[in-house]
């Protein structure tokens, strides 16, 4: 695990949240309250944009686990972010059946056009780029997921640049 010193100080987990907390722990039976631990995640996320340690150690005290246990939970799954990223995060498939069509290309396009890295974010804060295991589109590969939520299939390089502009566009529209 990484130190937080490099983030912003995080007050403690607010009541609303502890509430939601709540509403998912009750789904269970109260010996399986630690089943929970994948939704109070994604609440942490939502609310904070990122799964912080201190977070992973608070949600491992409210469920009763050991922070390790939280924290193997976090780094195991591509949809919980271990830090600040971009307000869109695009994870590129580059496993090998979008590798051997186009994965490959579509990843170094991405760089050069953001003009960044794989795993960076973009001085502007706008966009964060990843690498993702397999999407389950082997079929419509290149596949990307953006922000968790949509997919994207067969993205020539074109079909990238407009993806990417339509977000810059539908950012500085929400301004």
């Amino acid at each position: 695990m990484t130190s937080d010193t490099t983030h912003r100080e995080q007050a403690p987990l607010s009541e609303a949240t502890l509430a939601r907390f709540a509403r998912e722990v009750a789904k269970y039976p109260p010996a399986g309250k630690q089943s929970a631990v994948m939704a109070c995640l994604a609440i942490v996320q939502q609310d904070d944009g990122y799964i912080s340690e201190l977070r992973e150690r608070e949600i491992a005290d409210y469920l009763g686990m050991a922070p390790i246990a939280v924290h193997e939970v976090t780094t195991f799954y591509n949809m919980y972010n271990q830090r600040p990223v971009g307000a869109f995060k695009l994870n590129v498939c580059t496993n090998l059946p979008c590798q051997l069509r186009d994965g490959a290309v579509a990843l170094a396009h991405l760089e050069k056009k953001l003009g960044i890295q794989m795993g960076e974010t973009t001085p502007d804060g706008m966009f964060t780029l990843q690498q993702s295991e397999c999407l389950g589109a082997c079929a419509d590969s290149p596949v990307m997921l953006v922000n968790d939520r949509t997919m994207c299939s067969f993205m020539s390089n074109e079909k990238l640049d407009q993806l990417i502009d339509g977000l810059r566009n539908s950012a500085k529209g929400a301004k």
